[in-house]
């Protein structure tokens, strides 16, 4: 996994993990976390500096997330 990779994350819980799944079956993924939208903003912000924070990258290599945790 590239250094600078970057997790994804998205609000399209329809779609989302499904075509990551399939993209992960050939290419490794630094990771997905899907935020339904109607999750204040706070709590995104807060959710995602507790996973910088506690967690290593190579945890979410082809792992797919979804807040609130």
């Amino acid at each position: 996994m590239p250094r600078d990779a970057r997790i994804l994350i998205t609000h399209d819980h329809s779609t989302m993990p499904r075509h990551f799944v399939e993209f992960i079956r050939t290419t490794p993924s630094p990771g997905l976390i899907v935020v339904p939208q109607n999750l204040p903003v706070r709590e995104v912000v807060d959710a995602l500096i507790l996973i910088w924070a506690a967690t290593q990258a190579e945890e979410w290599i082809n792992r797919i997330a979804y807040l609130p945790i």
